[in-house]
This record gives C-alpha cells, sequence and structure tokens, in this order.
C-alpha cells in the first residue's frame, strides 16, 4: 500500500493491516517514507488511535527495523530480563536493581535513556562515573552480560532505528502523548533486547510523565497487552511520583544515594520498596523464584550479602569505570563548589510538593537539557530531599540541600524549590507507594 493511502485509512478511522503497517516501517528505515509523511501517520494516529493489534504490528516492526539480540549462542545459564520507568525525578531505581536481579541469576541488559525533560535520566547518571562506556561495541556487552550479569547501557544506533526516526518527528508535532505510538516506541527498544520478560514501571503523579492516573493505568494496560502479545511476558506496576523518589535529585549525587543503598546503609523506604517490588516480578517472570514472596526475600539477600554491590561494582569496571567506586565514590564522582542547605520560609509539614518543578529546578542547576545537544553538569542537584509529612523548620530540618556551581544558581534553585512546597500544620495522609499491578 502507498504511504499516503495507509495516511487515508487511518485519517479516515480504519484499522490498518499489520502487513502494511510492516511496510510502512520499512519504508521509514529504507528513506522513502518522508518526514512529512511520519507526521501525517503520526498526527493520524493521535486522532483515531490504534487498535491493540494494530499496536502489535507496530511493535514488531519496529523492533525489527534494526538489530535484535539473540542472547542463545552465549548459552547464558539464566533469563534475560529487563525493566522500564516511563521517568521521574530521583528514580535510581535501576541502578540497584541491574545488580541485584543478576545477583539473583537474572541477565540484564538494560537499554537506557537520557533524560527527557523534567525527569532524569539512567544513562546520564551512569555516566557521572569517569570513564564509564555507556555505548560499548556488541562483542564488550555480551562479554559483560555474560561474565558480570548485567551491563546498563545506551541504545545504539542499529537498535529500533525507525523509532527513533518516528520519535523524532512525534517530538516537534505535539503526538508524544499518544498512548499507542508510546507503548510502541517504548516496547520496541525491548523487544530488540532480546528478552524473555519485562517489569514495566509506570509512573503517575506530579513528577511523572503522564501525571493523570487514569492515563497512567491507559499506558500501563496498553504495554502489558502489546508485550504479552508480541511474545515478551510483562507485568506493569502504577507508582506515585507525587514525592522524589529517594532523597536526592541530580546524577552523582543519585548514584551516591544508591551506592550507599547497595553497600547496605540505611536509606529510603520509598526507594527500597520500589526496588525490591520491581526485582521480585523479574525474579519471577524469568521464573527464577516461585512467587513474589520470595523473590522478595531473595532481592533483600542480595543486598543484605553484597551481592548485589559486587555486581554492581564489576559492571562498572568491566565498562571501563573506576574498580573502587563502591569503596570511594567520593574520590571519583564529581561534587559541586556550591552546597547550601535550603530552609522552608516557615515552618511546618510538608504538605505537597510539585514535583516536576523539582525536576525542572535540576535541569536549571544544569544537571538536565533544555536541548538534545546540550552538556549536562553531574554534579548538580539537590539532597536530604524533605517529603511529604515531615516537619520542617526555619534552621532545623531543610527542604534539601542544593548543590550548585555558582551562587547566582543555588539562589534560583533555592527560590525554585520553595515555591515547588506546601507547608502547612497538619501531615497529610500518606497514599499507597504502588496503587496497581497490571498482568496479561
Amino acid at each position: 500500500m502507498l504511504p499516503q493511502e495507509l495516511i487515508r485509512r487511518k485519517r479516515d478511522g480504519h484499522e490498518l493491516a499489520g502487513t502494511d503497517i510492516a511496510a510502512f516501517v520499512r519504508g521509514i528505515t529504507a528513506g522513502t517514507v518522508t518526514e512529512g509523511q511520519i507526521a501525517a501517520f503520526a498526527m493520524a494516529v493521535f486522532f483515531r488511535g490504534l487498535s491493540m493489534d494494530e499496536r502489535v504490528a507496530l511493535t514488531r516492526a519496529m523492533a525489527e527495523s534494526g538489530s535484535v539480540m539473540d542472547w542463545r549462542p552465549l548459552g547464558l545459564p539464566g533469563p534475560v530480563l529487563d525493566k522500564h520507568s516511563t521517568g521521574g525525578v530521583g528514580d535510581k531505581v535501576s541502578l540497584i536493581l541491574a545488580p541485584a536481579v543478576a545477583a539473583c541469576g537474572g541477565f540484564v541488559p538494560m537499554v537506557s535513556g537520557r533524560g527527557l525533560g523534567h525527569t532524569g535520566g539512567t544513562l546520564d547518571k551512569f555516566e557521572s562515573i569517569p570513564g564509564y562506556r555507556a555505548k560499548p561495541d556488541r562483542p564488550t556487552l555480551e562479554r559483560v552480560v555474560r561474565e558480570v550479569g548485567c551491563a546498563v547501557i545506551g541504545a545504539t544506533d542499529d537498535i529500533a532505528p525507525a523509532d527513533r526516526r518516528i520519535y523524532a518527528v512525534r517530538d516537534v508535532t505535539a503526538t508524544v502523548e499518544s498512548i499507542g505510538m508510546l507503548t510502541s516506541s517504548i516496547l520496541s527498544k525491548k523487544l530488540a533486547a532480546g528478552l524473555h520478560g519485562l517489569a514495566m514501571d509506570v509512573k503517575f503523579g506530579s513528577g511523572a510523565f503522564l501525571p493523570d492516573f487514569g492515563q497512567a493505568v491507559e499506558l500501563a494496560e496498553s504495554i502489558t497487552t502489546v508485550a504479552t502479545g508480541a511474545g515478551l511476558p510483562t507485568v506493569s506496576l502504577l507508582t506515585d511520583m507525587n514525592q522524589v523518589l529517594g532523597r536526592t535529585a541530580g546524577n552523582a549525587v543519585e548514584m551516591v544515594e544508591s551506592i550507599a543503598m547497595l553497600r547496605g546503609e540505611p536509606c529510603d523506604g520509598r526507594l527500597l520498596e520500589v526496588t525490591r517490588a520491581l526485582s521480585a516480578e523479574m525474579l519471577v517472570l524469568g521464573g527464577l523464584q516461585p512467587d513474589i514472596d520470595a523473590a522478595r526475600a531473595a532481592f533483600d539477600h542480595a543486598i543484605s550479602s553484597g551481592a548485589a554491590a559486587e555486581r554492581f561494582a564489576r559492571m562498572v569496571a568491566a565498562l571501563g569505570g573506576p574498580s573502587d567506586l563502591l569503596d570511594a565514590p567520593e574520590r571519583h564522582l564529581a561534587a559541586a563548589p556550591v552546597v547550601r542547605p535550603v530552609f522552608a520560609v516557615t515552618p511546618g509539614h510538608v504538605v505537597a510538593v510539585d514535583v516536576r518543578a523539582v525536576g525542572v529546578a535540576v535541569v536549571e542547576l544544569g544537571g538536565g537539557r533544555t536541548r538534545v545537544e546540550d552538556p549536562v553538569d553531574h554534579a548538580v542537584g539537590f539532597t536530604d530531599v524533605a517529603a511529604p509529612g515531615e516537619l520542617v523548620g526555619l534552621q532545623e530540618r531543610p527542604l534539601a540541600i542544593v548543590h550548585a556551581r555558582s551562587e547566582d544558581a543555588a539562589q534560583a534553585a533555592t527560590a525554585r524549590l520553595r515555591a515547588a512546597v506546601t507547608i502547612g500544620a497538619d501531615a497529610p495522609a500518606a497514599g499507597p507507594l504502588i496503587a496497581r499491578r497490571i498482568a496479561a
């Protein structure tokens, strides 16, 4: 079918055949489908939607537009598993989860992304480690996964190239929020990774990509159904992003917090629980544990025994980072020259946090990008971030500690953070951290 005819059919509300979708995607990769046609297709889908069968077809076609990993020749003695998050502020789960699942017998080739808008990127956090190769060649990736059990890397140019071209067009045509195309975009890269199981962390709340709970549920249901239909067993958890996950937001500062948790030091309970829950789902999906309770216990043992920390250290060293990062992170991770507490204007309980505004403050400090080509300052961000319900004072417990490149930047971040936090007399009731579990 001609590209314009396929666009016309979708514009008029008809369901597209899988073979026609596959041909359209092949045309995108080959360059015979123009950017104007991609834009028209994206807008037609935005208004008309995609059925589940169309989403499966689009996902498979985009996954097959480039290289698809095949782990069978390596003879791995365990399942290939992964986790993906829709993004949030302070979301450092992957830094802990990948080595923990590896320590439990899984193999985790985690293809991560950079920060998007106000949300931080796992790849940016790992690039705060001096020497860390975020885009190794394929033989290196295979070796690290086989020998260590995990490798957190960025997508190479041959992974789902059609998705990259489609997303670039969607980003400038106000069609990113299409649930159907968002589903296919996320899953095409996961199918290309040759996985045996996937845990999805779909976030909702003020700091999430999709703040509305209903939209988050729709995306989670779509991802779970489409992934399973495409042959990838998947479970989705809907997790709360109405506060920073953990106590830090930035790049190096989040790496420090994650290392502390891997070393068994006292850590934020919410961060621990989300990481444990997603890890447990992966272990059950991969057949490594019989049920969630056993999987949660296996995760806890991987942390308390130091096995997860050992895998993390080996992964960092194998990908070019320092061999002693786990023992002396302060020796290697960048530190900001200006570090100061941010106190509330009036004392009281933290009632609510505009988490998106906190993420924007990190970007304004230099810890994120306003343009793709912008460099990232890995040293800046916030630590010791107060959570809803906690009591903050004028000179006692601060709202957070800001890490900045200059005094002016620290002052601007201080104003942004104070405006993002609502203070009241009474502590608010806490909502569920994990609001829903969705399985096919």
